[in-house]
């Protein structure tokens, strides 16, 4: 029997045959058409794959599904996706509606029932809304629902957007401590140049940074309902693999294949381990809402001895900000070398500036005995 198992698994992928919690993304391009609205075949085709999957070997998926503001362009007259906030978070209104229920139907009918859960960055970078968002999801998983997550367009703004949902699907894979991140495009992998040109191939694994150096990433696809493109896969894919989760990237009309651990697709195998929820958020999904500029000394304690931030250290001040905050860190050339949780407004630091601990707390009072960003609310950007 150990011999049959063995022959089984020849030649597939070990990451996704072992994997029991999968976070599926999927594009607008391969649930809708150009001229808007979802088309119910492509959204019953992916589920048919995602159930199966499901029920046959007991493995819990969370599916990122893009396609709300298209699925609202039809209905609204709109003949392709508008460039204005206004009308996009309009369309996502109506789109959104149409989108779960399109998914719940589908779903029902292998007894399955969704769970919607609508995110923007702010719920990612504030340490309560994300905590939040984990229980919600890890509830939904234990009462045996599928989430359906999707970034709520139709309030986030332009400041405080994903701005795609593959680095959206990345930062929920880490969230719910997934063991693999699948993303599916209209693009079945990577490939060393144009894959409309001939003489390109496609990338089956990508174990690290050099793998691709060289290899010109492409932006937006055809189907003109998407925002995503190549740049933003390969980022979820750093980001993912960066905390520890193997990532595949193919097709949509591959689905199938790449659940079943063959090798479609480009495998992006993990690069790093799992780091805490607050420092990979810190890093890729929060806003920062000012700066903070440091002397060499500082720079050097933040980024070589990983040391918490004193007044001390700091030069400049600049942003609207209050304690608790993400700020950027800045070296004396204006270059980011971190980024923290601040303790202090933006109104407070001018009167620190330079100043240590101990003196501040004589003047002021004990609560200002201590750092401008701890260490343990800091994570490093550069080296």
């Amino acid at each position: 029997m150990a011999d049959e198992s063995a022959e089984l698994r020849s030649g597939l992928r070990p990451d996704v045959l072992d994997a029991r919690r999968i976070v599926v993304k999927v594009g607008s391009s391969s649930l809708t058409t150009a001229a808007g609205g979802l088309d119910a075949d492509r959204v019953d085709a992916l589920v048919d794959v995602l159930a199966r999957r499901r029920t046959a070997s007991d493995t819990e998926i969370v599916l990122v599904s893009s396609g709300a503001i298209a699925a609202g362009l039809a209905p609204l007259g709109l003949e392709r996706r508008p460039k204005d906030l206004a009308r996009q978070q309009a369309a996502a209104s109506v789109g959104q509606g149409l989108l779960v229920a399109r998914y719940t139907a589908s779903f029902a009918r292998y007894g399955l029932r969704v769970g919607q859960v609508l995110l923007t960055a702010e719920d990612a970078s504030r340490r309560a809304h994300h905590r939040n968002a984990s229980r919600t999801l890890e509830q939904l998983l234990a009462m045996g629902a599928v989430p359906v997550v999707n970034e709520n367009d139709t309030v986030a703004t332009a400041e405080i957007k994903f701005g795609d949902n593959d680095r959206l699907a990345a930062l929920v894979a880490h969230l719910v401590r997934a063991d693999l991140l699948v993303l599916l495009s209209d693009v079945d992998g990577l490939y060393d140049g144009d894959p409309s040109k001939p003489g390109t191939s496609r990338i089956a694994d990508v174990r690290g940074p050099q793998d691709l150096v060289g290899i010109e990433i492409g932006s937006a696809g055809k189907a003109g309902v998407g925002t995503g493109g190549m740049v933003t896969k390969v980022e979820a894919a750093r980001i993912a693999t960066g905390a520890g989760i193997p990532v595949v990237l193919t097709a949509a009309r591959h689905a199938a294949d790449a659940l079943a651990g063959r090798e479609t697709g480009t495998l992006f195998h993990r690069t790093g381990r799992r780091s805490t929820d607050r420092m990979l958020w810190l890093e890729h999904a929060s806003s920062p809402r000012g700066a903070v500029t440091l002397d060499a000394g500082a720079v050097k304690a933040v980024v070589e001895r990983h040391s918490s931030l004193l007044p001390a250290g700091v030069t400049a001040v600049e942003g609207d900000f209050a304690p608790g905050d993400p700020v950027d860190l800045l070296d004396e050339n204006g270059n980011i070398v971190a980024r923290g949780l601040v303790n202090f407004d933006s109104r407070e630091i001018p009167r620190l500036l330079g100043r240590s601990t101990r003196e501040l707390a004589r003047e002021f009072g004990p609560e200002y005995e201590r750092e401008v960003v701890h260490r343990d609310d800091l994570v490093v950007l550069t080296g």
